[in-house]
Formats: C-alpha cells, structure tokens, sequence
C-alpha cells in the first residue's frame, strides 16, 4: 500500500449535447475537420462510458483519492457512493492567458493542462473516457512504493515508424492524425532520436510535478499544443515527453501491456465482436478499452454492454 495519494482524472465529452455542438459548429471550417482523426462524430460520441469508467475505477481501485472528470460545461450526473467525483470545467484548468484557447475540441490540449486542476495529488492516472478497469488492481499496478510510475509501452524505431508513416497516401489535403504520431512528435521534443515509447490504451500514471516545471521551462511547446482546437498531425503527447525523460533517469518502471490490456474498435468483418468478446471472457485482462462503441450495430453493442453491466453488478 502506497503511502501517498493517487488521484484518477478522465476527459469527457458528450459529443450529443446541442450545447456543445452549437459551440463548436463555427469552427467547422475546412474539410478536414470533418474526418474522424480530426472531428469526426465518433470523437464526442457518448453512449455512457462515462458511467462505466467511474464505476469500474470504484470497483476495482478503491484505493483512489479523488476522480476529476474534465468536462467543457457539461455534467454526467455521476451518482454518488464510493470514491468521490469532481467535475473540472475546461475554464478551470484553461485560466489566465491560457484562456485565449479556448473553446477547444482537441484531447491532446486538454490533456496538455490536465496537471493544473486545482488539488489534483501529485501522482495521478489519467484516463480517456472509453478506458476501464475489468479486474481488481492496486496502487503498485500504476506507482512503485518510492512514487516511480509504471508504464505499460514497449520501445519502437523511430526511423522505421516514420519511413512507414511516409509511405502512406495524404487524404483529403491533412495528414492523418494518429496515436502513433503523436507519441513520435513528443518523443522528439523529449530530445529521443532513435526510439519512443509506443504507449497504448492503457491508463498513464502521472506526476503533476514534471509537467509544472517541465511546461515552465518550455512555455512555447505548451502553447504549440493547445492552440489547435481540432486535432493535428504537429501536436503531440504529453506523457511521452513524461515517460521518455524519467525513462532517461532511471525513475521510470515499464511492463509490457501484453495480457494486460483488452482493446477493441468494432471493423466490419464476420463475428467481429463475438469473437472478441469471447477472448475477452477468456482472458485475464486488468484494463480494457472499448473504442469507438458507437460504431457498433445494436446486437454487438448489446453483446458488449451486458458484460459491462455483469462486470460491474
């Protein structure tokens, strides 16, 4: 058992509000920010996950502090019971001159200030909305007992991810922004030349101190970052940067997410979701992301929200 505080903060949006579409609708502006690795509808989609990321974090790590939930004005009326939940506006964390940003619409900005929520613990995992916990964990799945952070990734080429990356056609005039991408432009103002961290969709144990002072030392690379509303190709993770340099130090722990994490994003090919669904309740998994659910038929997102609700019971 640790002897420090850990805190959990999740990015959400309800892509369904008219509030929030209305406040976005005027910087739809261009072609591109109709595709989905930029703007796509199934970036805000919300079809509840909200209430099961919330619910598995108090089921299975009860150990947890306080759950932030950065929101943009809006409200998912977690209910009440176990590990309290404090909802954190945009504003809050985009305050001062960092206001100028807003309205944003772009997770790798926001994710960029999430380290400045009021009263947020020094160690903290952060995650994406569609991340759950799917198995009883503890504090030393995400820090040592000294406060190291665990880090589920595994070390890839750099070179041979770009010259991949290169090869690949430009659609629709943008480049496509990916994960991957954004790792690599990180990994590069991490100074790292050879090889980055290929992260997954795993939660990232956090330490609000590296960003406040690794952003006061580099102000301009923060204001690079949030000052795209859509997603970009030029932006770039922050916890990248974070794994990279403590990795540099020795203060960083890697495992591998081999086993670990259960990740799937419905594709159009027979029995997809059965099948998945059936390795799943086969597995011995302790984190899992259901990606894009709301691309799911009804039969498949039925399939997966009755183990959710069994899970969670």
């Amino acid at each position: 058992m640790s002897t420090f505080p850990i805190d959990a903060v999740i990015t959400w949006v309800d892509g369904g509000d008219p509030v929030h579409a209305a406040k976005m609708r005027p910087f739809l502006a261009g072609p591109a920010t109709g595709d989905e690795d930029v703007a796509g509808t199934t970036r805000y989609a919300s079809i509840g996950e909200i209430h099961w990321c919330v619910a598995s974090l108090r089921k299975f790590a009860p150990f947890l502090r306080t759950i932030w939930l950065v929101t943009d004005g809006q409200d998912p009326h977690i209910a009440e019971g176990g590990i309290p939940v404090k909802v954190v506006d945009h504003k809050d964390i985009f305050d001062g001159d960092y206001s100028k940003a807003l309205p944003v619409f772009n997770s790798p900005a926001i994710e960029s200030l999430t380290w400045r929520i009021p009263g947020l613990a020094e160690h903290y995992i952060e995650l994406n909305d569609d991340f759950m916990l799917c198995a009883p964990v503890s504090e030393d799945d995400f820090f040592l007992q000294d406060g190291t952070p665990v880090c589920y990734a595994g070390w890839h080429s750099i070179p041979l991810t770009r010259l991949t990356r290169a090869i690949k056609p430009v659609r629709h005039g943008h480049k496509k922004v990916t994960f991957k991408g954004l790792m690599l432009n990180g990994a590069r103002r991490a100074g790292a030349c050879w090889r980055y961290l290929k992260l997954d969709h795993t939660p990232r144990p956090l330490l609000r101190s590296f960003f406040e002072q690794w952003y006061a030392a580099h102000p301009d690379m923060l204001w690079e970052n949030i000052s795209f509303r859509f997603r970009d190709a030029a932006q770039f993770t922050s916890e990248e940067i974070l794994y990279i340099r403590l990795q540099r130090e020795g203060k960083l722990c890697l495992r591998p997410v081999k086993d670990v994490l259960f990740y799937m994003e419905p594709k159009h090919k027979k029995d997809y979701v059965p099948r998945k669904m059936a390795k799943l309740r086969a597995g011995a998994y302790k984190f899992c992301c259901f990606n894009s659910l709301d691309k799911a038929d009804e039969a498949e997102r039925k399939l997966v929200l009755d183990w959710i609700d069994a899970l969670l019971a």
